[in-house]
């Protein structure tokens, strides 16, 4: 009892509530370490709004409980706060196990309820430490202003002085420099030459001596990318019939200064390939450090039997969420660039000898593939088509198309305008089981209703989100509920540091890939059992 005296009863039965909701499940699997400092976070600010509730009920004079009743009221708070904790605590284990067997991954032995109510109070202890710390920045202030301008006013002006403090702190000084230092470090290795990498002698290939991109300007990530890319004979080997070697085309972030140079040099390099006498030309926008999912790559490469020419350029060092933060603008500048340069030559050609033309990206690459052109760039030659998997939440194509769906269809797999232009996929249904026609123009969205970059919702603060709603996805716990506030800081773990299997999650599986890409790219000469044959390929962990 003694020590409830420091707290306020109604800021740690509000907070109590918040931590038991933080241990349901969400989208995907928590380890214990990020799941104690969700608790935390979560117990920290339900403890605050508690706070300020009892704060507003003192301000509006409104009658409160006296001495004897108080200790009363602590007293049974403090039972309820110890047997709620105890009991969620108790369940968690089971809601994360829950999660595990949904998406197919191995049994966990438990999240370690010690652990998480440890790790928890030392997160909140942090929290309320600096919460009291604003606190006395704030009567300080008021304190030194009071003898100058009424009691009132210097409240507001310490109040917005203290925030300002506080921001310049985080922001100017602890955010930039912790960006400054993992931006120091993403680039020291990007430009890495690890052993197993050397430049290619073929020169047909990115990177090698007769290239116009060297091979250290094309960065860890390209020269991954371009040694990866099949040859002749592995092709055939694997489709059962003749194949040609595919064109990869990377630059580096280090081989120009500018967008526009790297998107000119890329195009000038997928000239000189022959990119675009191939029939197919993949136009790829990279996440945040420069990645491309093999998933992706190998599966369209295939089914077109190696007459395919990638084109890329990577546009930060960064991975995508802290690109995205902090560096969101040079990747659409590094996209549209790629863009204007590509397109523009392709859409020059005599229509009949251009090759097919796709746009593609993944989490952040899709969103700035979708920012690379509007509709007054193509409307007079449109390019075939675009797959965009993973799209994060703030992708306005996506965010419109699903706000606008067509009723009856859910937000995690909508139907837009009967799929005439836009179509949806997810595990369990493909693009062509709609019915109605697809049209020349197709763009297609490959996502997991688990998936947190797709899903997150920042008014989940304050509202249920679309997807939360009946009917869920296939892939999403029956279990999860929204909490207000609580639910956002769930998401935003999942966001920051959740994994799961391919087929779930962010984790887009190659046999996925193929169904898209096959509903896509209308690939010819394959019969029904040759395309299952191929799918099984890419369905095993060995292909990845």
């Amino acid at each position: 009892m003694t020590l409830l005296r420091h707290f306020s009863v109604t800021g740690l039965l509000v907070g109590t509530l918040f931590f038991a909701f933080s241990l349901t499940p969400s989208l995907l699997p928590r380890p214990w370490l990020v799941q104690g400092v969700i608790s935390g976070l979560s117990f920290a600010a339900g403890y605050g709004l508690g706070v300020g509730g009892h704060w507003l009920w003192r301000y509006l004079e409104l009658p409160e409980p006296g001495p004897y009743l108080l200790e009363r009221i602590k007293l049974v708070a403090s039972v309820f706060c110890l047997l709620t904790a105890g009991v969620f605590l108790w369940r968690a284990s089971g809601w994360q196990a829950s999660l595990h067997t949904l998406m197919g991954m191995e049994p966990v032995g438990g999240i370690r309820p010690i652990s998480v109510a440890l790790v928890a109070a030392l997160v909140f202890i942090a929290v309320l430490l600096l919460g009291r710390l604003f606190r006395r920045t704030f009567r300080a202030l008021s304190w030194r202003l009071r003898g100058h301008v009424p009691r009132r006013v210097s409240h507001l002006l310490s109040l917005v002085a203290a925030i300002v403090m506080f921001w310049a702190v985080i922001d100017g000084v602890i955010f930039a420099l912790t960006l400054r230092a993992l931006d120091n470090s993403y680039q020291q290795v990007d430009r890495l030459m690890p052993d197993d990498l050397t430049p290619p002698e073929d020169p047909q290939l990115t990177g090698s001596d007769a290239s116009l991109i060297s091979w250290e300007g094309l960065g860890l990530r390209g020269r991954r990318f371009v040694a990866a890319t099949p040859s002749a004979d592995q092709l055939s080997e694997l489709i059962g019939t003749p194949a040609r070697r595919p064109i990869r085309v990377y630059v580096g972030l280090n081989a120009a200064e500018t967008p526009k140079e790297r998107a000119e040099l890329a195009l000038a390099e997928l000239i000189r390939l022959g990119g675009f006498e191939r029939s197919l030309l993949l136009l790829a926008t990279p996440t945040g450090r420069g990645w491309l999912d093999p998933g992706a790559q190998h599966t369209l490469e295939a089914l077109h039997r190696g007459d395919v020419a990638t084109v890329t350029a990577q546009y930060s060092y960064l991975p995508s969420p802290l690109a995205l933060l902090t560096e969101g603008q040079y990747g659409v500048e590094m996209a549209r660039a790629l863009f204007q340069a590509v397109y523009g030559h392709w859409s020059a050609l005599p229509e009949a000898e251009r090759p097919a033309l796709y746009l593609h990206g993944l989490s952040l690459g899709a969103l700035n593939s979708d920012s690379a052109f509007d509709l007054y760039d193509i409307i007079d030659a449109p390019f075939q088509g675009a797959l965009w998997s993973g799209p994060p939440f703030r992708s306005e194509t996506w965010r419109s198309v699903t706000a606008e769906r067509d009723p009856g269809s859910p937000a995690w797999l909508p139907r837009f305008r009967d799929g005439r232009v836009v179509r949806f996929m997810n595990q369990e249904t493909g693009l062509t089981d709609q019915d109605g026609d697809w049209g020349d123009f197709r763009i297609a969205y490959l996502q997991y209703a688990s998936d947190p970059v797709t899903f997150f919702e920042p008014r989940s603060l304050f509202r249920e989100p679309d997807w939360m709603r009946e009917p869920r996805g296939p892939d999403v716990s029956p279990e999860l509920r929204w909490y207000p506030v609580v639910t956002m800081l769930q998401l935003l773990a999942d966001l920051a540091t959740g994994s799961a299997p391919p087929g779930y999650g962010h984790e887009i599986a190659a046999e996925h890939y193929f169904d898209a890409w096959v509903a896509l790219t209308d690939p010819e000469g394959w019969s029904e059992a040759e395309l299952e044959r191929l799918k099984a390929h890419f369905r095993s962990p060995a292909s990845e």
